[in-house]
């Protein structure tokens, strides 16, 4: 079974230490204690406390097959005259965007304008953390 202190929730989720111990003191996240009296976050739990808080779908989203949308905030626009490469910070995650120019102009992309990602993709890859590796959780 897989399970997370409160720290690597944290990094999980993209939020502060504080915000998850927040959520387990109102209920909102199950948690047990360890025999030092840590706080763990069993994975299922996790996975499920996630699930709920997700976001439904953005604007139109509901008529399409893309399921993966990251909302974020576009932190670079680099033009030429044919292409652009457009970089979005969604949470933690930096997502990189090659287009048209016109596309970019188009969608009037700036720095600082709020964006979603859209993925869609034949080809995910799914890695699994080494146990113990980097604060991303305990077998």
């Amino acid at each position: 079974m897989t399970v997370f202190r409160i720290s690597e929730a944290a990094e999980l989720l993209g939020v502060s230490t504080d915000t998850v111990r927040r959520w387990v003191d109102a209920g909102r996240l199950a948690a047990s204690r360890d025999e030092h009296g840590h706080r763990l976050i069993d994975g299922v739990d996790l996975a499920g406390f996630v699930r709920a808080q997700a976001a439904g779908p953005d604007g139109g989203a509901e008529f399409s097959s893309a399921r993966n949308r990251l909302r974020g905030i576009v932190t670079a626009v680099v033009r030429d005259t044919v292409m652009a490469q457009v970089d979005i910070q969604a949470g933690p995650f930096r997502i990189v965007s090659l287009m048209s120019r016109e596309a970019v102009d188009e969608l009037d992309l700036r720095v600082g304008s709020v964006a979603v990602a859209v993925i869609k993709s034949t080809t995910v890859v799914v890695e699994r953390a080494a146990p113990g590796g980097g604060g991303r959780g305990r077998n």
